[in-house]
């Protein structure tokens, strides 16, 4: 056979990422490559490492009883430091799985494997992603300083966990929920109790939806010896998730009374009411649970933006009564 073989083109959508989302429709093409590989096109990821960092400044402001404009502003930095970090974390992830993901069918459409981002090309565009979200840590107050940087650790360490341990989604909950830790000391100055049984919780509700998640790549991830809550549990996932259901909620319902003790006793009430609807969600999420339906895996993975954002309204209200 004479003549020159063609090179073929990098993919241009990610398997898992929403149709038509806003990179595929919109994006130049010489940035879609790097938004695709901070996840730009699934903002999931993003709601799931913000969301603890509301629930972390809303219950701080019920225990103190204080809020000022400062607080606003730490609402909206917070927004755009899980959007920043969360795309660190994941350029971070897919330069150290680009061989794994390569050989995962919803994964080897990803910017690195797909050859649409080189990896020198995604250490500078960490790099970046890393010093915007250290900018925006800067204008926090000193604990909230020194547990960001903190929180380097656990991020740089999960995407190995699934190397050495069955329970990397454990890791992944340590490095997903610190805000709930960060935006209590950054509006409280300290770190208390309340701050961490509140973290605890995000950590359990993190084990329930990547459980889910990890079912759609539990035959693919048998084959190259990648470990996995989903590949240990099993046929017994449901009862695992039950767990992991109860645990979210008496954890955050144990955060609410520390936080709310000596206050006002309807305050307390409503804002209980906060867990209780997340618990409602989660359970209905068992229910739907079907590890042999991938797309149905997928839309009660992404349906957790939907369940932790249901305490926020109740600490809302708590706050003003």
């Amino acid at each position: 056979m004479t003549g020159t073989q063609k090179t073929p083109e990098p993919m241009t959508h990610v398997a898992d990422a929403p149709p038509e989302n806003w990179v595929d429709r919109y994006a130049p093409v010489w940035a879609s490559g790097y938004l695709r590989l901070s996840r730009a096109d699934r903002p999931i990821g993003t709601w799931l490492l913000l969301l603890p960092c509301w629930w972390g400044l809303l219950l701080a402001m019920l225990h103190t009883g204080n809020a000022g404009w400062h607080d606003l502003w730490l609402f909206f930095a917070s927004a755009a430091g899980a959007f920043l970090m969360r795309g660190a974390g994941c350029t971070w992830n897919d330069i150290t799985d680009r061989h794994i993901d390569g050989s995962v069918a919803r994964t080897a459409s990803r910017p690195i494997p797909s050859g649409q981002v080189s990896v020198r090309g995604a250490l500078v565009w960490l790099a970046l992603q890393a010093l915007i979200a250290f900018g925006l840590l800067l204008t926090f107050n000193l604990p909230a300083i020194i547990l960001g940087i903190v929180s380097l650790g656990p991020v740089a360490i999960y995407p190995f966990a699934k190397r050495f341990t069955w329970w990397p989604q454990v890791f992944l909950g340590i490095a997903f929920n610190w805000g709930a830790l960060l935006l209590w000391a950054a509006h409280t100055g300290a770190l208390e109790l309340p701050a961490i049984i509140l973290y605890l919780a995000g950590i359990a509700w993190t084990l329930f939806y990547d459980t889910i998640y990890a079912h759609q790549d539990a035959e693919d991830d048998a084959l190259i010896g990648v470990k996995s809550t989903a590949r240990l549990f099993g046929d017994n996932t449901p009862s695992w998730l039950g767990r992991f259901l109860v645990a979210t909620v008496l954890l955050m319902t144990f955060a609410v009374i520390l936080a709310t003790v000596g206050g006002d006793l309807w305050a307390r009430l409503v804002a209980l009411l906060g867990p209780w609807a997340l618990g409602q969600h989660l359970y209905w999420q068992t229910r739907q649970f079907d590890p042999q339906d991938s797309s149905s895996l997928l839309r009660l993975f992404r349906s957790n933006r939907n369940a932790g954002l249901l305490p926020l309204p109740f600490f809302a209200v708590a706050i003003l009564i």
